[in-house]
């Protein structure tokens, strides 16, 4: 299954054994009637309670007597603690411990078994207690009240306090919430507790009271001390999310409040996060709209929402995206529907995702950062077998990705499971779940080199199997901005994330409808922690017009202009270019620290002076683009995120160009001319050109002697026409290295000297020369003798003749070419008279006078 539900916690192995110990310590002081049944007895009634927000879990049982036992199960001792027991036969509705295990709140229903009352508090319904459980047992009454109490320790994010008091918060189903502080004194030597409600002032109660149908309780202590609730409220028939900010000092602040399109009327009254409710009608909990609310670390804001479900032949659900302005309302119709159906949708939290999950007929995993395109969200429906592999029960989300399944009282850790989505990337036919499943793997982060390298690997056996987008491409950007999405903050909105902009492509299965939000208005000024990278997220969607996306726009531009000025020796000053050739120094070194083992392919191994300004240039720019946009941020750290990005991005390349050169066990005599291409050079010459193109499209730059090896290998494979219109339209670049192995290597048969005619005359100017002295031929003499008297020529201007020149050389008398070479010698012997240190070539008159002749000794056939 695409998501991994690893059980943490469970009933049955982590307290079972515990109470059977301390029944059999029991029994042995003779203090316990004792037995296998009653144990049983006892397991019946054993349920999970409450999840603090530490992780440590809160059960109850009834002990043979019926008298309500509460226990602790700490998660990071893994070990049970006894809490308290109530010698009653009341039933627990509700439960919270502090941060220390000194105070106990529980709400409990009094027992209505053979007609027995509450002795306690006569004539309620629901009685919410404060048990001092250490050092003394002092217990006091709360609330005494016909209506539902939920309770709720509020752990801060200093977990010491200078003070010593607990904040305990009530939640009453008559829609009102009230904050006690409770002080601990000393009396007699004991510390005793003493509840009081807040000193808040009534008209906080009064806004708060009788306004709302949902409330939230935040999953994360360390994000906001020392709480906050969102609160969504049903007004004049449209919802309204309020998020407030609870302060220690007892004072409160409305962060902000935002309209959504959700129907709240007559939908009863639900809460999040307040333990395990054991008393709603399971019969009827599938036919209630289910509604949470979910954040994370990034500062992200969903409200998931789905409505009353009539009939269950199609169901609707709605993610809101508060913290980038739009909201997705997805539509999916249900096969083989059993009318007794009674389980309803569940969300779950879990971090850049949240899943939308209905048993054994969908699963929905939707990207929280990247909302815009739904090829990022994957949809399996219930014909992928995947899907019966989760629990059918209700589930309830919780904390760092854990789940609660409150039926069975076990706690799991919700994870994307790598080797599922691996497999679902290789079996599946559809490119939007070859692309949701792509990165969701990618964003999981365990064992990153690992799942690379089993990519990689289904990459270069499959890499035309997408026809929507260039799977190459698409694997180079997203795990690239994986790679440093942890390092800093707001990467997300500075580096690419998907190659794919746009996406017009239906998912089958499932119709989408997209609407744009308001965006909430902060109502304060000053943030921290959560609050501002929400605002963060909020300011970059009002203001983000265009995107801060990175691209290489700027260093296309300056990169063809340093190319043009080379061609024409009008390079800018020499300490510019040195610069940039050094940041891509830095690069190498980079990479190559990231990487110690030996590399089969030959690359990394030549200058490619034009493939090192790229790089360089990019280093330069995507530098120049964080220092814009990171406020605060060292300018050392942004300059090692800028290496390690690109450095992964030629990783990357590398790694799948090794991956098809070890598949096809090719070795280092590919780099010769000796022989023609086989089956497996020409499939890696195709997984190069592939990769070429994904480059190219992106202006990204190549590991240095990449050109070379490919088209040492489009010379083995290609036919000369198609080698010439590989070279003609940029698919092979010719580099001086390729081209110097392949005069030194190959003999002048006529085949080859037309191979090798075609390669020169392609050449640029300046290394064409170089490659022609190479060449021991006539055609190579011609070359350069044209090539010279060119350069001559180009600034001449007819002078008196010089009189004084030694014809004595000229042993010819066709007068035409005498009177050439003499033009000749006579502008040879004045630029070495103005300029003798300047010497461009070997290149004199009598050499162009024997090229020439030769030459027209072969046009005439003599």
């Amino acid at each position: 299954m695409a998501l991994s539900l690893v059980a943490d916690f469970e009933l049955g192995k982590d307290v079972l054994p515990w109470l059977r110990a301390q029944r059999a310590v029991s029994e042995a002081r003779g203090a316990g009637s004792g037995g296998a049944d009653v144990l049983e007895n006892d397991y019946e009634s054993l349920r999970v309670l409450n999840i603090e927000r530490n992780g440590n879990v809160i059960y109850t049982y009834k002990d043979d007597k019926g008298n309500v036992v509460f226990g602790l199960y700490d998660c990071q001792t893994r070990q049970n603690e006894l809490l308290y027991a109530f010698e009653k036969d009341l039933e627990v509705f509700s439960c919270s411990v502090n941060s220390e295990r000194t105070l106990l709140a529980a709400s409990l229903i009094q027992s209505t078994k053979e007609g027995k009352r509450n002795e306690l508090q006569p004539g309620s319904k629901c009685l919410t207690l404060l048990v001092e459980i250490h050092p003394v047992n002092n217990v006091k009454v709360l609330k005494a009240v016909d209506s539902y109490i939920w309770v709720q320790f509020l752990y801060p994010h200093v977990e010491s306090h200078p003070l010593p008091e607990n904040h305990l918060l009530l939640i009453s189903e008559e829609k009102y919430i009230e904050k006690f502080r409770v002080h601990v004194a000393q009396e007699d030597g004991n510390r005793v507790s003493s509840p009081t409600p807040t000193s808040d002032p009534p008209r906080i109660l009064l806004f708060i009271s009788y306004s709302f149908s949902f409330v939230e309780l935040p999953t994360n202590k360390t994000r906001i001390a020392p709480i906050y609730g969102g609160f969504l409220s049903a007004e004049k028939s449209k919802s309204i999310l309020k998020c407030i900010q609870f302060y220690a000092d007892e004072s409160y602040n409305l962060m902000f409040e935002v309209p959504l399109d959700i129907s709240l009327s007559n939908s009863g009254f639900k809460l999040v996060n307040f333990g395990c409710d054991y008393h709603q009608d399971r019969e009827k909990l599938s036919k209630h709209l289910s509604l949470c609310v979910f954040t994370n670390h990034t500062g992200s804001l969903c409200v998931c929402y789905s409505p009353k479900c009539a009939a269950w032949e199609q169901i609707t659900y709605s993610v809101f995206y508060i913290h980038k302005g739009h909201s997705k309302t997805f539509t999916t119709s249900l096969k083989n529907v059993d009318s007794h159906m009674t389980k309803g949708i569940t969300f779950l939290n879990l971090d850049y995702y949240v899943a939308v999950y209905l048993p054994g007929h969908f699963f929905h995993l939707l990207n929280v950062q990247h909302s815009d395109l739904i090829c990022h969200n994957l949809f399996l429906t219930g014909n992928n077998e995947m899907i019966d592999m989760l629990p059918h029960s209700p589930l309830q989300s919780l904390s760092g990705s854990l789940v609660l399944d409150c039926c069975s009282g076990k706690l799991y850790r919700a994870m994307l499971s790598q080797s599922s989505l691996l497999r679902l990337l290789q079996n599946t036919r559809l490119d939007c779940e070859k692309m949701a499943t792509l990165h969701c793997a990618l964003s999981c982060g365990q064992g990153a080199q690992f799942l690379e390298g089993q990519i990689i690997q289904w990459i270069s056996e499959n890499v035309s199997a997408c026809h929507s987008f260039d799977l190459i491409q698409e694997f180079i950007i997203a795990s690239s901005y994986w790679s440093v999405y942890s390092e800093i903050s707001n990467v997300d909105k500075l580096l690419p994330h998907s190659s794919v902009l746009t996406w017009n492509t239906e998912i089958p299965g499932i119709t989408l409808v997209t609407e744009d939000t308001a965006l909430p208005r902060m109502k304060v000024h000053s943030f921290k922690g959560y609050w501002e990278k929400l605002n963060s997220n909020l300011e970059y969607v009002k203001y983000a017009k265009p995107h801060f996306h990175y691209n290489n726009s700027v260093v296309r531009r300056e990169w063809q202009n340093l190319i043009s000025e080379e061609k024409t020796g009008k390079r800018r000053s020499t300490a510019y270019v040195r610069n940039i050739l050094d940041n891509a120094i830095k690069v190498i070194s980079n990479l190559e620290a990231r990487n110690l083992e030996p590399r089969l392919t030959p690359l990394l191994q030549e200058e490619d002076s034009h493939q090192r300004l790229l790089m360089g240039l990019m280093v330069s720019e995507l530098k120049d683009h964080f220092l814009r946009h990171l406020q605060g941020v060292e300018k050392k750290k942004i300059e090692q995120m800028v290496l390690d990005y690109i450095s992964k991005l030629l990783d990357l390349i590398c790694h799948i160009l090794e991956a098809s050169w070890r598949k096809h066990k090719l070795h280092s005599w590919v780099l010769h001319f000796n022989s023609r291409g086989s089956a497996a050079e020409f499939a890696v010459f195709h997984i190069m050109t592939r990769i070429l193109e994904a480059t190219n499209s992106l202006f990204l730059p190549l590991p240095p002697g990449f050109h070379t090896l490919h088209t040492i290998l489009g010379v083995h494979c290609l036919p000369l026409h198609n080698l010439l219109h590989c070279i003609d339209s940029g698919v092979l670049l010719l580099t001086e290295t390729a081209v110097t192995r392949l005069m030194k290597d190959l003999d002048n048969t006529e085949k080859n000297e037309k191979l090798k005619f075609s390669i020169i005359v392609r050449l640029p100017p300046l290394i064409g020369q170089k490659i022609c002295r190479l060449w021991d031929h006539p055609m190579s003499s011609n070359i350069i003798s044209r090539n010279h008297v060119m350069r001559l020529l180009q600034n001449y201007k007819k002078q008196p003749r010089n009189s004084m020149i030694d014809k004595s050389s000229f042993s010819l008398e066709f007068l035409p070419l005498n009177y050439f070479i003499e033009i000749l010698t006579d502008i040879e012997s004045t630029n070495q008279a103005l300029y003798p240190v300047e010497r461009h070539d070997n290149v004199d008159a009598e050499f162009v006078e024997e090229a020439a002749l030769k030459h027209t000794t072969m046009l005439l056939g003599l």
